[in-house]
């Protein structure tokens, strides 16, 4: 396997870090939270972290168990405002599909919600969830933060939720939220940030990135 090489951009992927070896790493984690959400993760999952993270009951309780229970979010990315009727919005790692289905909830049949995830499990589950609860305006797409399959200026919205800090290039995850977003356009992200620098052997670390 190939090593990427490093680039001198502050976010850019670090030196002698297997990029291939880290998704595979990271999709193997959430796999299994999308098809064991009770085992036990070092994050909380399900309506336990939904709580703690502050999302409204009103949004979240109604909807059935597995449609929550692989929620795996950092932060509540609605809480810089509701979503808009008629918004097209992008969420950039959609996981099991909660944040989607609470976007597609808010902009309503005439808006559109497209997710994006690089994960098939949790892809599988979220189609199935949205099947489930009766969201026809949302869809969930195979891609990367780094190179969405989206078109340019599509965007009213884009969304994430604990997915840009597992992302080794974050210079070109914010340049493909440029590219996507409408001018004018908004960004709601929940994400986890360090104050100091990360030690260079910490960031080559994928056990690091993953555990």
């Amino acid at each position: 396997m190939a090593v990427e090489p490093m680039d001198v951009s502050p976010g850019a992927c670090p030196l002698n870090l297997d990029v291939e070896a880290l998704r595979r790493a990271v999709q193997e984690e959430y796999a299994e939270v999308a098809s064991n959400p009770a085992k036990g993760f070092h994050f909380h999952t399900g309506r336990t972290v939904a709580a703690i993270i502050g999302y409204e009951p009103a949004a979240v309780d109604p909807l059935p168990d597995v449609v929550v229970e692989s929620f795996a979010g950092v932060g509540n990315p609605f809480i810089w405002g509701s979503l808009r009727p008629g918004e097209v919005v992008v969420e950039v790692g959609s996981g099991a599909g909660l944040d989607a289905l609470i976007a597609a909830r808010q902009v309503r049949p005439e808006g559109r919600v497209i997710g994006v995830d690089m994960t098939p499990a949790m892809l599988e589950k979220a189609r199935a969830n949205a099947a489930l609860v009766g969201a026809k305006n949302v869809e969930f797409r195979q891609g990367l933060a780094e190179t969405l399959p989206v078109p340019d200026a599509c965007a009213d919205v884009i969304i994430s939720n604990g997915v840009i800090n597992l992302c080794p290039d974050k210079d070109a995850v914010y340049r493909e939220l440029d590219r996507v977003l409408k001018p004018g356009g908004r960004l709601q992200i929940a994400d986890i940030i360090v104050k100091r620098a990360v030690p260079q052997d910490a960031r080559e670390d994928i056990e690091l990135w993953t555990g």
